[in-house]
């Protein structure tokens, strides 16, 4: 019996040239390899491709990679490159376009999410209509490492604050969530640490900030919440969208953040960005 299974392995081409008497996983075809990998996530991909040859090259193949990239990834790298490059492989499409890339002159942002391979896309405040931005009484655009865009808006004092964007963009099908990056407070440092003034910060807890938004297709979200913790960074849920399969290559997306109760001021709010991030990936978002 022992004999006879010896000589099965010995005959069989599956496990190449290596000593047949005990296989191991370099022995598996890169087919085959290729068939079990697929069914992992990105990142578990490219760690199991330091496993082997066997594996390193079946994590090249463009069918593996081809069910993670987003199923409009042409028309997404059109929007965001221009055009489509040609001759490449579906592994260097998707290292592509896990790289965070800017455009509509750098007051916006887009990614994949590299585990689900789901579309994630940031504005900054730039890139946002912001009442009385230009009015050096009330906001100031302020430098830091902080934000993904270099710069911030801070809000010194006002009695109208409302926040207002729009995006129109190729997002694949699925569930959406838009959250604003704020913080209660003006970052900076102090010898090398970093700290957060908070002295601005007024008027935040009397009444709480509305958030909307509305899609071309007739979805509309609205909540409200009171902005209450200071010197940090943190991302307040505006809303959900959903994106269906559809005739348009593109979605558009208002939303706007607002507190124009004018019996009082408030101040001492630090504005990045607005970041729009597949809903099943939220949990992710991280602080800088």
């Amino acid at each position: 019996m022992g004999a006879s299974h010896s000589g099965y392995l010995s005959s069989s081409s599956c496990f190449g040239d290596r000593n047949l008497s005990n296989p191991g996983l370099g022995d598996l075809p890169e087919a085959c390899v290729a068939l079990i990998i697929e069914k992992l996530d990105p990142v578990e991909i490219c760690g199991f491709s330091k496993l082997n040859r066997a594996f390193r090259g079946a994590s090249w193949a463009d069918f593996v990679w081809e069910s993670k990239l987003p199923p409009n990834y042409r028309v997404f790298l059109e929007k965001i490159r221009g055009g489509f490059p040609e001759n490449l492989q579906k592994r260097d499409i998707y290292a592509c376009l896990s790289r965070i890339t800017s455009f509509d002159e750098g007051n916006k942002m887009v990614w994949i999410d590299k585990r689900s391979g789901g579309v994630c896309l940031s504005i900054s405040a730039k890139g946002l209509s912001v009442t009385g931005i230009d009015d050096r009484r009330y906001w100031s655009h302020i430098p830091t490492d902080e934000s993904r865009f270099s710069s911030i808006a801070y809000l010194q004092q006002t009695w109208w604050f409302e926040v207002d964007g729009e995006i129109d963009f190729p997002f694949p099908v699925g569930t959406y969530s838009i959250f604003f990056r704020l913080q209660l407070g003006q970052s900076g440092k102090w010898f090398g640490r970093r700290v957060c003034n908070t002295q601005q910060v007024h008027g935040w807890d009397v009444k709480p900030v509305r958030f909307q938004i509305w899609t071309e297709d007739g979805q509309y979200s609205s909540s409200q919440c009171m902005l209450t913790e200071r010197g940090n960074w943190n991302h307040y849920h505006a809303g959900d969208f959903v994106v269906r399969e559809s005739k348009s290559s593109s979605t558009k997306i208002k939303f706007s953040m607002t507190q124009i109760d004018c019996t009082h001021t408030k101040g001492g709010l630090s504005l990045d960005s607005v970041i729009v991030y597949p809903s099943s990936c939220k949990d992710r978002l991280k602080r800088f």
